[in-house]
């Protein structure tokens, strides 16, 4: 809003008002923020309510705060990074226990098969979350 200094020359008055619209729209959260909302598995906008119907399905839309959830497409990020991950947990674990232990060929199949689809499955949901909230963030459909 214009206004008059004390030399008549116009001066520009910042106000603390919002539009309705703008008010309406609930604010970006960090990237951070995004990033461990969706490892939690909540939306990544607002926190409040699952980014989540099961396993893996993205809900269409948040049912706190409307953030179209379901058009975000986090399709192949999350297994490639979910394999990276689990890759470096189990890889130096296995080669520690062949360094020090030396078991037979059962003994690793028996350890590190399983112990890859466990964290392979406890990762990949939080991981997709992840993907999801640092697609909220930044606005990537």
């Amino acid at each position: 809003m214009p206004g008059q200094n004390m030399s008549g020359q116009e001066e520009m008055v910042w106000t603390n008002t919002m539009t309705e619209e703008a008010a309406a729209e609930p604010a970006s959260p960090g990237f951070w923020r995004a990033l461990r909302r969706g490892f939690a598995r909540r939306c990544p906008r607002c926190g409040e309510a699952p980014a989540f119907d099961g396993y893996l399905k993205v809900r269409d839309h948040c049912d706190h705060c409307g953030e179209a959830l379901g058009s975000y497409r986090a399709d192949d990020a999350p297994p490639y990074f979910t394999i990276f991950l689990v890759g470096h947990i189990v890889v130096p674990l296995m080669l520690w226990v062949e360094k020090d232990w030396m078991p037979d060929l059962w003994v690793h199949v028996l350890l590190w098969i399983p112990l890859s689809l466990i964290l392979t499955f406890l990762f990949l949901p939080r991981i997709k979350g992840a993907v999801l909230g640092a697609m909220v963030h930044l606005g990537i459909h």
